[in-house]
């Protein structure tokens, strides 16, 4: 691998030269602008927009533009001068360990390569103390015209460093998580630990960028002159989460049938509970207004089936003397409940009749 740059790993008084390598590499793949009248590359030209000449690269310097405007040339040599001690020089400052480093600090990663045969005996014996201590060194240096912090750690038999940003380039999260107030259950958090626990680990080699295989597989069919079909959209996401424990719970079973698991015995699935439960409320619902309305009618027909009870006696009060006729008593029902006996009825007092004391 072709190194982009040399110089020495600083160990307190030990120094150790080393190659920098970049241990990763991009497989994007890259596109041309082109003009669709007539298929022609489009290119940029750097042009001095003073002369309106286009110049060479050799031609091309750096510079500052101050905030008047005013444009201050710097040249690589300037640069160079610069007292620095990271200027060719991996400095480490500390050892750490490693959960003290902030993922989000962290940016491109290089291997360290022993530069020559008597860098080989100090590069082992850094690299097994990192091993022993199982810790991570930071250290400062300089690349591309600036200065650095990094990270250097063992990868299998190599020291790799990763560049590190500076903590004051970390923005702040304020403002980006919900602002709203969310309790979580603990049953929710049981399913999500159920879920992590059936997906489980990957074999990272396993994974591939789908886009990029799908790009390729395009630009293959075009150049011969066929045509993809399009790939249906993912029913699977965009939609809103109703039910996180449903959604939750439908999530473990499809990860245990995605790895030829069997669901554990008595485990209800997500769709299942739903259903079931939406059955259960839809039967007492319509249960109980179909039971009242069935209960009505059963109520109904027993009374029109059953004999009426029997009438009490229609008795005549004594009439009046200046009465003309004599007036009748209204007749009393009384009606039978459908699950007991009819209910007596209270005897009928008999009315004394009124003597009219004779003139």
């Amino acid at each position: 691998m072709r190194s982009i740059w040399n110089g020495a790993i600083s160990f307190g008084l030990v120094s150790i030269p080393i190659k920098l390598v970049n241990a990763t590499e991009n497989h994007s793949l890259s596109f041309r602008q082109i003009h669709l009248a007539d298929g022609g590359r489009i290119r940029y030209r750097k042009v001095c927009e003073i002369d309106e000449q286009e110049v060479t690269a050799a031609d091309i310097g750096k510079a500052y533009e101050d905030a008047d405007g005013s444009v201050i040339p710097i040249t690589d040599e300037d640069l160079g001068s610069l007292p620095l001690p990271t200027a060719k020089t991996i400095e480490i400052v500390a050892f750490v360990p490693a959960a003290s480093i902030d993922p989000l600090q962290m940016d491109a990663a290089y291997y360290l390569s022993a530069n020559g045969v008597p860098a080989a005996k100090p590069y082992v014996l850094l690299r097994e103390a990192l091993k022993r201590s199982q810790k991570v060194a930071v250290a400062k240096y300089a690349l591309r015209g600036r200065e650095r912090l990094g990270m250097l750690r063992v990868v299998d038999d190599v020291i790799a460093m990763h560049g590190l940003l500076w903590p004051d380039e970390i923005r702040s999260p304020e403002g980006v998580a919900p602002e709203i107030e969310v309790t979580v259950r603990d049953a929710e958090l049981d399913l999500a630990d159920a879920l992590m626990a059936t997906l489980g680990e990957v074999d990272m080699d396993s994974l591939h960028d789908d886009y990029r295989e799908a790009v390729e597989a395009l630009i293959a069919a075009k150049a011969e002159g066929r045509t993809l079909e399009p790939a249906g959209a993912d029913a699977s996401g965009g939609g809103k989460v109703i039910d996180l424990i449903a959604a939750l719970e439908k999530s473990v079973r499809a990860a245990k049938e995605a790895r030829g698991e069997e669901p554990e015995a008595g485990q209800k699935t997500a769709e299942a509970t739903v259903a079931e439960v939406t059955s259960l409320t839809g039967r007492k619902k319509s249960g109980g207004t179909g039971a009242k309305k069935k209960a009505a009618a059963s109520t109904k027909k027993t009374a029109a089936k059953k004999p009426t009870p029997s009438r009490a006696p229609a008795r005549k009060t004594a009439a009046r003397s200046t009465a003309k006729s004599s007036a009748k008593t209204t007749t009393k029902k009384t009606t039978a409940k459908s699950d007991t006996s009819p209910a007596t009825t209270p005897a009928t007092k008999k009315a004394a009749p009124r003597k009219r004391a004779s003139a």
